[in-house]
Order: structure tokens, then sequence, then C-alpha cells
């Protein structure tokens, strides 16, 4: 009877010194399955925040370089027009109506693009940035609206628009710091307007 309960003894003791093993390697290969697998999954979001953060930098800029050309003609159209002086002023004629068309359709097209890789913050100063240039093609044009404003306060309001459209932008993407800082343009470099003329 003590050789059986010897024999039984032995026999769990021997079980247990192969189970063991067996446990700590499932255990080893199931911790380095999930410590590979957090890997993997962690390379991949960092490859796909390089791939859309590289889409999201050209769609800003292309946005707000198309933003831009579009304030530089109706600021020429507002030239011509006498509201502003500067820029070499444009006569509103059937062809540049259309290349105005054109141009707006691509900004409006950008802009679609934007929305869908943008944050919120940045897609809502786009829409702020929108109307502030839709302001400006309205008075260049001459179209009637409900108040009442000057070129300068609408190119003013349009320029702030554009700031704060590039920082929310430059957020997004990770970028710190003010975009720039202020610079006084020294007075001996700026054109002599016609009241400061002497005749």
């Amino acid at each position: 009877m003590e050789e059986a309960f010897d024999y039984m003894i032995g026999v769990s003791m021997s079980l247990s010194g192969q189970i063991l093993p067996l446990v700590g390697v499932a255990l080893g290969a199931v911790a380095s399955f999930l410590v590979s697998s957090l890997n993997d999954r962690a390379r991949w979001r960092r490859e796909q925040s390089v791939r859309w953060d590289g889409r999201r930098l050209d769609a800003y800029a292309e946005y707000i370089h198309a933003v831009k050309e579009l304030a530089g003609r109706y600021q020429s159209i507002a030239a011509g027009r006498g509201l502003v002086t500067g820029p070499a002023p444009l006569e509103l004629t059937a062809e540049v109506l259309a290349e105005l068309g054109s141009a707006e359709a691509r900004r409006s097209a950008l802009g679609e693009t934007c929305e869908l890789l943008g944050d919120t913050d940045t897609n809502t100063a786009s829409k702020t940035l929108n109307h502030c240039l839709w302001r400006l093609e309205h008075l260049a044009r001459g179209v009637p609206m409900e108040a009442e404003q000057s070129w300068d306060q609408a190119y003013a309001e349009f320029r702030d628009a554009q700031r704060r459209y590039l920082e929310y932008a430059r957020a997004s993407l990770g970028v710190t710091g003010p975009v720039n800082q202020d610079v006084t343009w020294p007075l001996a470099w700026r054109p002599v307007t016609r009241s400061s003329r002497t005749e």
C-alpha cells in the first residue's frame, strides 16, 4: 500500500514537472503573440498617420492657394472699380467671369477634399474663410448686400479668417507655435499714395 502511495506521489510530481514547463511555454507564446500584435497595430497606425498627414498637407495647401488666387483676382476687380489701389486693375468682362467661375469651382472641389481629411476646427475655419472670400467677391462685383462695408474692412476680416484657417490647419498637422510673428513694413518701403503725394 505504501508502495502504491509512493508511486502515486511520484507520478503526480512527474506530471507537475511536465505541466509547468508546458504552461510556461504556452504563456510565453501568448505574451509574444500579444506584444507582436500590439507592435504591428502601432506600426500600422503610424504608417496611416504619416500617409494621411501628407494628403492632408497637400489638401490644405492647395485649398489656401486657390482661395488666395481668387482673393487676388477680386482685389484687381475692386481696383478696377476704384474700391482699392495697388493691384493692376481688372475689368469685369465675360472672359474674366468665366475664369472666376472655373477658379471658384476648383476652390470648391479642394474645399470638399479638405472636409474629408480635415478636423472639425479646420473645416469650420474654412467655412468662415469662404464667407469672407465671397464677401470680397460681392464687393468687387458691386453686388448689393444687407449691410454696407468698405473693401478695407472686408479684406481685414478675410486676412483674419485666413490666419485662423492656417493656425487650425497647422494644429491638425501637429505643427506647433504661431504661424508667424508680426513684422512691420518700414515706412520708407511703402508706396506713396495719392493723398500723401505733394503736388
